[in-house]
């Protein structure tokens, strides 16, 4: 027989939305709406879903209206896909699933999320601070892509969040609060990095289990990395600055804190880089893996091939002389000059390959920018937690642009990425391994890390044909910054969308 539950009443092995889901384990309250956080069993599906319960008087008319408010924006959000937030699979109200004598306003149904809570996360163990900003970067993304459709994630409250087995951040349990803005969202990107730094929450509103974080007497956030010391500074500095409501030096866009948290992570990152040890007679030491460099290896093997060849070219003349001089005082055979290099068709064939063609200067070996974003002068977006896959080394993993139903410049005239490099780089070709054919991609070179458009210049231009494209300057530009700008995207009416596996920038030698 089917225990029904009421709003004060809600307890394990209750039902809910007329007696189709059963509460199976609480995780949570956020007291600020009467939000009861539960996992749940859908008798009709036989899966298991998180269930969002606001609890309240439904013959309050305030408490009805917020509680009305909550559920639209829920069923907004069900438009949102992204694997950083739970999909709202239905959403319950009055006369609708829920009867008036339950002592509830609505119930939020969504997809189960597989994991562990993000406050036992924090309270069995500190994360590490590279491991703490990865995770927020990625869930700013989600936060980003809501905020352009004019969606409030609601973010703001540690218990809906969970830790997937993978290692990410992702909003379990939908539903913002009916006063919520998108400033909300941003500022809880702050408070749940400053959580995993300190185990420690932010802002107001939170877990009466969970410590706040302490305050200095003039009201400001203590830093992270005063309470804990392996905190780097500009991390903890940074967390501090995304919760600050004050005029200086607060962050108030996700895709800020995406870029800022990129840049600490790859300054931490070359820190930790292996550190190389020099002899006083020079020689130089390092405890780097050697470079696995195929092009270099096989022209290598060339020039020995060329070496051996010119060689043997050498000893069949001294021996045609030789012969000659025993013969016949008279010379015969064709002049040879062995100032004159010994070119191979192989050799040549590498040369053009490289985009030489045997004239000019040559192409050399890839250089590696030191940080690369998405590029996007018109708005925000696209990917931008997926931009470093383009640098990574691994064909496998890839940046794809959003998608869009209308090609470019419909929406918008591009979207792309910008490479940095420590210092002027002598750019020769760029590289790009993709599956997107059709995709129309210009080469820019720019001055500074955020140049607007128009202050970009193009050096190179072609369509992406095949797994491999190679854009070749007219000629080698010194530059520090490399815009690979797309003008055009794969696919065709109503989903265009463009991918890049790997960019390689090389220089000249």
């Amino acid at each position: 027989m089917n225990t029904h539950t009421h709003g004060g009443s809600l307890a394990p092995g209750g039902v809910v939305g007329d007696g189709r889901y059963r509460l199976l384990a609480q995780f949570g309250i956020d007291a600020r709406g009467g939000a009861h956080l539960w996992r749940a069993r859908d008798g009709q599906l036989r899966r298991d879903v998180a269930l969002t319960i606001l609890v309240g008087n439904p013959a309050d008319p305030e408490a009805a209206r917020q509680g009305r408010r909550t559920l639209e924006r829920a069923t907004h959000m069900a438009k949102l896909a992204h694997p950083s937030v739970a999909k709202v699979l239905d959403v319950l109200t009055l006369g609708n699933g829920i009867s008036s004598g339950e002592g509830l306003l609505g119930i939020i149904v969504s997809e189960w999320t597989k994991g562990s809570d993000l406050i036992d996360l924090v309270n069995e163990k500190r994360i590490a601070p590279t491991t703490a900003a990865r995770m927020v970067q990625a869930l700013a993304e989600p936060v980003e892509r809501a905020h352009q459709s004019g969606l409030v994630l609601g973010i703001d409250h540690p218990q809906r969040l969970r830790v997937t087995p993978d290692g990410r951040l992702r909003l379990a349990f939908p539903g913002a609060l009916p006063n919520a803005t998108l400033r909300n969202d941003v500022k809880a990107l702050g408070s749940v990095l400053y959580l995993l730094l300190t185990g420690r929450w932010a802002l107001p509103g939170g877990p009466p289990a969970l410590p706040t974080a302490p305050r200095t007497p003039t009201g400001e956030l203590v830093p992270p990395h005063e309470l804990e010391p392996s905190v780097p500074r500009e991390l903890s500095k940074l967390a501090v600055r995304i919760v600050s409501d004050g005029e200086q030096g607060g962050i108030r866009t996700s895709s800020a804190i995406v870029r800022m948290l990129g840049n600490v992570i790859a300054a931490e990152e070359r820190k930790r880089r292996p550190a190389e040890n020099v002899d006083p007679d020079g020689t130089v030491w390092t405890t780097k893996k050697p470079v696995k460099d195929a092009r270099r290896r096989r022209r290598l093997a060339l020039g020995v091939s060329a070496l051996v060849i010119a060689a043997v070219a050498v000893l069949a003349w001294v021996g045609m002389m030789a012969i000659s001089f025993f013969q016949d005082d008279t010379p015969s055979g064709p002049a040879v000059n062995l100032a004159e290099e010994t070119v191979t068709n192989e050799q040549k064939d590498d040369a053009q390959s490289d985009g030489s063609g045997g004239d000019g200067d040559s192409v050399g070996a890839a250089i590696a920018p030191t940080e690369i974003t998405v590029y996007n002068p018109e708005g925000e977006g696209d990917g931008v937690a997926e931009a470093v896959n383009a640098v990574d080394g691994d064909e496998a993993t890839t940046w794809r642009t959003d998608q869009y139903q209308e090609q470019f410049p419909a929406f918008k005239s591009g979207v792309g990425l910008i490479a940095s490099f420590d210092e002027p780089v002598e750019l020769a070709r760029v590289d790009i391994v993709a599956a997107s054919p059709g995709t129309q991609v210009e080469i820019r070179v720019a001055d500074s890390a955020q140049p607007a458009l128009s202050e970009t210049q193009t050096v190179a231009a072609g369509t992406l044909e095949g797994e491999r494209t190679e854009l070749t300057l007219d000629s080698p530009v010194s530059t520090q910054y490399v815009v690979v700008w797309i003008t055009g995207l794969s696919g065709q009416a109503p989903e265009f969308q463009s991918q890049i596996a790997e960019l390689a920038f090389l220089s000249t030698k």
